[in-house]
């Protein structure tokens, strides 16, 4: 039995295209992200974009919450699987980067679903906590500044409702996880956090070998 999929060369094109079904407004937002400075390596995979709208299509979720808009590529992917009156909301540091993906959410029809809420994210977090959104959100996406990713794993959790799912990106960290000589604050956060998962018995997790590392969490019931 082999440990897991070799990526060989042809691979990825092949499971793109017997699998991914991006249309033509999430191409131009993927492409025009693309040409940003370092816009290719910090925006989700369009499979992993694809993968968080069916999960949240999967769990039913009607409240989801965004840790890291970017241009907002994996905010239109869940925006696009919320039912009738769901709601998003996404947490960036600035409005830079979520002004360029609001024409895309137009184009989509999804605008009114997005909330979009600028400043630290942490203190977002806390702010929803703050307003009684405790144990309200069916699903939330961490994909931001990964030196902070306890914090903010830690109020998601706050946030999240009894049986409701975190997703948790780049837990591979570009394979830094394994490697000893690695030591920057994000690569030490991310592989502290990894470990803290595996023994945390509040949730059930999965760390899915895709892209850049998915942790999928889910906060048990009582």
């Amino acid at each position: 039995m082999a440990d897991q999929i070799v990526n060989a060369p042809g691979l990825i094109p092949y499971v793109r295209d017997v699998s991914l079904r991006e249309d033509e407004t999430l191409r131009d937002l993927r492409e025009l992200t693309g040409e940003l400075p370092m816009g290719s390596a910090m925006q989700v995979m369009a499979e992993e974009g694809q993968l968080l709208g069916f999960l949240v299509g999967l769990t039913e979720a009607r409240n989801v919450l965004e840790i890291g808009t970017f241009t907002g590529y994996s905010t239109l992917c869940m925006a696009r699987a919320l039912p009738p009156g769901g709601r998003l909301v996404t947490c960036d540091i600035s409005d830079r980067w979520p002004d360029i993906g609001r024409e895309y959410w137009a184009r989509a029809g999804v605008t009114d679903r997005i909330d979009v809420r600028i400043g630290d994210a942490a203190d977002t977090l806390a702010g929803l906590l703050a307003e009684g959104k405790g144990s309200t959100f069916d699903f939330a996406f961490v994909d931001a500044d990964k030196a902070n990713y306890r914090r903010y794993y830690e109020l998601s959790l706050e946030l999240v409702r009894p049986g409701g799912l975190i997703v948790l990106d780049n837990t591979l960290f570009f394979g830094r996880v394994i490697d000893p000589a690695a030591q920057d604050a994000d690569t030490v956060a991310i592989r502290e956090l990894n470990l803290f998962l595996r023994d945390d018995h509040r949730v059930e997790i999965s760390l899915l070998p895709m892209a850049d590392g998915i942790t999928l969490v889910r906060k048990k019931t009582e």
